[in-house]
């Protein structure tokens, strides 16, 4: 079957949704997410057969319900983690964030028995993260942004906005014709390309800094940087997965 595919952007709306403050309700950015990978069978009328040949996980079929949400377990959460592009997320993993390496960060499970959709997202950015910078280097980068981490209420920016941030920043990144134009002639016209002079990245990064208006200029300084960091990490996961699928090609097709 067919597997459900999510991008970052769409899974971080997707947490967002969860919460009781979310904006749009989580079915449609499924059905979003879905239908644009079928457009032909959607504008040919088979969306039925199309649809029945998806694999569809527990956890998407409680959300498709309309089910309630309190709480995500940590199978809940590697079952998203699978859907998400160029993720390698597994509950293996997780449980050692969650009782080792990240036990500050993490923490106990906060709704009952089960995880908050914020530790969700910050299982997801460790994920993106940890393809280029090691645990040290991730734990440094999260005491800049969540402070303490026994309190959520000094954080500079929730985990989720954190992940829909850079999740957002890195689709507008990959989509953006001007980026695409700009970035061509600017490397083509200096030997040192830096994304600090790239004035496309600069205004994607402050109408973004815009909306933290509770922050002092160093705050955003910092969120901005994370944002570039994770960004970049999420590019870096990309060119990894698609270096695993042409050493899997060779193996199989045995060149």
């Amino acid at each position: 079957m067919e597997a459900f595919t999510l991008s970052r952007k769409e899974m971080s709306g997707l947490l967002l949704s969860l919460t009781e403050n979310g904006e749009r309700k989580p079915l449609s950015i499924l059905q979003e997410a879905w239908t644009k990978f079928h457009q032909e069978e959607v504008q040919k009328g088979l969306s039925l057969p199309a649809f029945l040949s998806t694999d569809i996980p527990p956890i998407l079929q409680k959300i498709i319900k309309g089910t309630r949400v309190r709480g995500l377990s940590l199978a809940d959460i590697a079952a998203l983690g699978h859907l998400i592009e160029y993720s390698t997320l597994s509950v293996t993993a997780m449980q050692n964030w969650v009782k080792r390496d990240f036990k500050e960060y993490l923490g106990s499970p906060r709704e009952g028995k089960k995880y908050s959709v914020n530790q969700a997202a910050l299982l997801f950015i460790i994920d993106d993260l940890k393809a280029v910078l090691d645990f040290e280097s991730i734990r440094q980068l999260f005491c800049i942004l969540f402070l303490k981490p026994e309190r959520d209420d000094d954080d500079l920016i929730e985990p989720a906005e954190l992940y829909y941030g850079y999740a957002e920043l890195f689709e507008d990144l990959k989509t953006s014709p001007a980026l695409q134009a700009q970035g061509i002639a600017e490397r083509s016209a200096h030997k040192e390309y830096s994304w600090k002079t790239d004035r496309t990245i600069i205004g994607f990064l402050e109408k973004r800094m815009d909306r933290l208006t509770h922050l002092t200029r160093s705050q955003k300084d910092a969120v901005q940087n994370m944002l570039m960091i994770a960004a970049i990490s999420v590019q870096t996961c990309y060119f990894q997965s698609l270096a695993r699928q042409y050493f899997n090609a060779a193996l199989f097709l045995d060149f």
